[in-house]
């Protein structure tokens, strides 16, 4: 059989530290509660709250000292880690730690964190965190908008572990589909293990596609990474070796993912590589992340 294993995982890097500064000058930096307020008319801040009625509440921020804030003036209400603080500047939430561009990594998903991917409009998956250890993806490439083509559809059970808090994760699950209107089930069978925390990692992969029944007798190998670039940026690569049993060849990637408010943009180029293929191609890479379920809005 000429089998065509599905891709999904990947990465590489190497690790940066980022430093976590004190917070506002507490002490105890685990008792200090910080918050991230956004108001209506398009404003943000960060600190520590002070003071708070019905009506009103006071924030105490590193660059502005005192802020009052009228309550019915707040939009966003966010309550976050003080490592996510630096020089008095928020260093925003990665939408997709628990992902590089589509390959998963040992980290999982929050209980009721949720987000939705799009890759170049027709790939949708929506993922959503059920416990601290177990999450669910559900995705369609729907071509049944042209004239009833056959579409693929998939469902993506994954449990994660953290062996050691922000060091050693491991992660296992499966890629589950179909093909509504032609062609039978797909997938693959992955473990992963993922060195690093949710802005600087590693992660090694091995995963078995199968497809009508058979499953493939060699592993996809993936290995890559995301390091963290300031407050809204990342670098991230994603790279495999699969072989089919008539051939091996690897996809390599690189690019990055920018965080413009709350959305991730992702963005790079994933060159094939084969010892068949002689000439050079880059295929680009260009997709969103939009969080859902993270934050308390007022």
């Amino acid at each position: 059989m000429k089998f065509r294993p599905l891709v999904l995982f990947w990465l590489l890097f190497p690790m940066m530290t980022i430093p976590i500064t004190e917070t506002f000058g507490q002490d105890n930096q685990e008792e200090s509660l910080i918050y991230r307020i956004k108001t209506r008319d398009g404003n943000e801040f960060v600190g520590q709250i002070t003071l708070e009625d019905d009506e009103k509440l006071v924030l105490l921020t590193e660059k502005f000292g005192e802020v009052t804030i009228r309550k019915t003036d707040i939009l966003v209400r966010e309550l976050i880690q003080s490592g996510q603080v630096k020089d008095g500047k928020l260093w925003f939430d990665n939408p997709q730690a628990t992902r590089y561009f589509f390959a998963p990594n040992g980290y999982g998903l929050r209980s009721g964190e949720s987000y939705y991917q799009n890759v170049w409009i027709f790939f949708n998956q929506f993922s959503f965190g059920i416990t601290e250890n177990f999450s669910m993806s559900a995705g369609i490439v729907p071509l049944f908008l042209f004239a009833g083509a056959p579409t693929p559809v998939w469902l993506n059970p994954k449990f994660s572990v953290p062996v050691v808090k922000d060091i050693y994760n491991v992660g296992a699950g499966a890629l589950l589909g179909t093909v509504i209107g032609g062609g039978g089930a797909f997938g693959i069978l992955y473990g992963v293990n993922t060195f690093g925390n949710k802005d600087k990692n590693i992660t090694l992969g091995l995963g078995w596609g199968f497809s009508d029944g058979e499953i493939a007798s060699s592993p996809t190998i993936t290995l890559g990474g995301m390091v963290r670039t300031g407050p809204r940026g990342y670098f991230l690569t994603e790279n495999y070796i699969i072989s089919t049993g008539f051939e091996t060849f690897g996809l390599l990637s690189m690019g990055g993912r920018r965080i413009i408010g709350d959305v991730g943009l992702d963005y790079g180029l994933v060159l094939p590589v084969s010892g068949n293929f002689d000439g050079f191609v880059d295929i680009p890479w260009l997709g969103i992340t939009v969080p859902m379920g993270r934050k308390s809005r007022l």
